[in-house]
């Protein structure tokens, strides 16, 4: 594989596990009006597909080719 290909995945590999892990991590959407709270539970499904796209896109940055 082309040097410039694996820098781009890896590059983007990165990118998507940093922000896999970011929308994971950032707190449920909460809105109180008076006695009243307002809770949206959090799906994580997105954030795992991230993720795992990253971890993909490092790993085929990582593979050696033929010399």
């Amino acid at each position: 594989m082309n040097k410039s290909i694996k820098m781009v995945l890896l590059i983007a590999g990165i990118v998507l596990l940093a922000y896999g892990i970011y929308t994971m991590i950032q707190p449920e959407t909460q809105v109180s009006i008076g006695d009243v709270d307002l809770v949206k539970t959090q799906d994580n499904t997105n954030s795992y597909i991230t993720i795992a796209l990253g971890i993909v896109a490092v790993a085929l940055s990582l593979v050696k080719g033929k010399n």
